[in-house]
């Protein structure tokens, strides 16, 4: 049975497993093989380099999904054929923002499960003006540290948001919370304005 941290496993929580499914900057595979192992059946696994594929392919092969991942070299989803779901875990906000605007079929039906080291709050602004909304959110924490991973979908109504809402965003987990505030409190520094935004701390 593939075990996976909180913050992929709160990241599969969010994929359906009868849709096609793709993992973009893969790494290891460990996602869609554990994403197969609960039923998924069409599913591909992609990176922009081939050390990384090759890492994935050894385990796909070693956990017998080979008949249902395919393994695709593409530069976010520039070869990447039409999905339903699409995971990007584990990268920079604005990186994860330069992979979404690149994507060509982006439908209303089509859902991005997305998973910012940093800049989240880049992220949720990108995807407001891009005509995304943020359906929900989920605290994670991993290796010490407090990430949220975002369920998003395009409506195509532009829109600004708040200062509030791109650093929060619809993440309620306290210890996400507690870590804004404490990058805001370093922001504020420079910017005092950003001071008004740290909620109470939480517990």
């Amino acid at each position: 049975m593939i075990k996976l941290d909180e913050r992929l496993a709160a990241a599969a929580s969010f994929v359906r497993l009868d849709r096609r499914i793709c993992d973009v900057g893969t790494d290891h595979a460990l996602l869609p093989c554990y994403l197969c192992e609960q039923g998924a059946m069409d599913v591909i696994a992609s990176d922009v380099n081939e050390n990384p594929l090759e890492a994935a392919r050894a385990n796909i092969e070693k956990y017998g999904f080979a008949d249902r991942i395919r393994l695709i070299r593409s530069d976010g989803l520039a070869e990447i054929p039409p999905c339903d779901d699409v995971i990007i875990a584990g990268m920079g906000g604005e990186l994860i923002a330069r992979i979404i605007g690149g994507c060509t079929f982006v439908t209303p039906d089509t859902r991005f499960i997305l998973q910012p080291m940093t800049r989240a709050e880049h992220l949720r602004r990108f995807l407001y003006s891009a005509g995304f909304e943020i359906a929900e959110e989920k605290g994670a924490f991993s290796a010490g540290k407090a990430y949220t991973v975002i369920l998003a979908a395009y409506t195509g109504e532009k829109r600004a948001i708040t200062d509030d809402f791109a650093y929060f965003g619809k993440c309620g987990d306290p210890r996400y919370i507690n870590k804004v505030n404490g990058q805001l409190g370093k922001l504020g520094r420079s910017d005092p304005s950003l001071l008004k935004l740290i909620r109470k701390e939480q517990t």
